[in-house]
């Protein structure tokens, strides 16, 4: 039985059983889940994950930066040396589960390619 499509997504586990970890490092989806055998040849999310994380992760990190330039006053130089770290913790940390959920909405709703009949 397949598990709720957010729950795989955010958890980074097989959309099948839910059990297995999809990803086998970073970013790069496993061939099979270590779990269930289920295979993920067709696991393409395509573009879709960084459209999502850059929308997020801007939503998150424009207020910070204006907080901190215009309500603390931080001097530029601090704000950007401050910024990026952050920024790049963001989008890695949202990078993974968004892949992982579009990959399971993709499942749920058995995506893929247009074949002709």
């Amino acid at each position: 039985m397949a598990v709720a499509w957010w729950r795989a997504g955010l958890l980074c586990r097989c959309p099948q059983c839910g059990e297995g970890h999809l990803f086998e490092n970073l970013l790069t989806i496993r061939a099979a889940c270590p779990a269930c055998g289920n295979r993920f040849d067709d696991a393409d999310a395509g573009d879709g994950p960084a459209v999502f994380v850059t929308l997020a992760a801007g939503a998150i990190l424009v207020p910070m930066a204006v907080i901190a330039l215009m309500v603390v006053k931080l001097p530029v130089w601090l704000v950007l040396a401050l910024m990026v770290p952050v920024s790049a913790a963001v989008v890695i940390g949202l990078l993974r589960p968004f892949k992982a959920t579009l990959f399971a909405l993709q499942r749920l709703h058995r995506a893929g390619e247009g074949r002709l009949s």
